[in-house]
């Protein structure tokens, strides 16, 4: 019963994932936030990750032998971890060397990261409870990429609102290498963190 909870929970997962990175990538056609961009890329490494992680779940379900379904969980992990690290490590490049002034659309950046920080907090309390009561390393590794994805999300939100009021500004502009920066060293951290937890 808590396997199936557990798979149910990263199917919803992958479907409300999904739209993200096609959302963000569209915007910035009519965007040049880099906080925009790095939050595109960020992204698509997080659908991948929760894609794998929904896959190797399912075939670790179905496998008797605690070796290899530790090995598959691990390999997971490790997958998710190195996306973490990706994302983090694309996201702090485009914060120091994006030198577009002119930020332009910000709205469908901010309006996906606004609903990222509602789904991915439920998602986040879900997958850490889930962990728990399962004892699945790849459920409680979601939970922390969950986490991340909340805090990150939160953090786009700011910087994509003072883009937007604030547009061509000094401030605005500091906030959106600054908010970059943040979310690449957080993503970092998060993903070398799971990285050495997985070996």
């Amino acid at each position: 019963m808590k396997e199936r909870s557990g798979s149910r929970t990263l199917l919803m997962s992958v479907l409300m994932s999904s739209p993200g990175p096609l959302v963000v990538g569209l915007g910035l056609l009519v965007g040049k936030s880099s906080t925009q961009l790095a939050d595109f890329f960020r992204r698509s490494a997080e659908l991948l990750a929760i894609i794998v992680a929904f896959v190797v779940y399912q075939l670790a379900g179905k496998d008797e032998d605690p070796q290899k379904k530790a090995r598959l969980e691990r390999g997971s992990n490790l997958f998710v971890g190195a996306a973490m690290c990706l994302s983090g490590g694309i996201m702090l490049f485009l914060a120091l060397f994006s030198g577009s002034s002119e930020k332009g659309n910000v709205i469908p950046g901010l309006a996906i990261a606004l609903l990222g920080v509602i789904a991915n907090s439920l998602f986040w309390r879900k997958y850490t409870r889930l962990g728990k009561q399962t004892g699945s390393a790849i459920l409680a590794v979601q939970g922390r990429l969950y986490r991340a994805k909340t805090l990150v999300d939160g953090c786009v939100v700011i910087v994509l609102s003072s883009v937007l009021l604030l547009p061509g500004s000094a401030l605005s502009a500091k906030l959106d290498i600054l908010g970059s920066a943040i979310v690449s060293l957080y993503l970092l951290w998060c993903g070398i963190k799971t990285i050495r937890e997985a070996i």
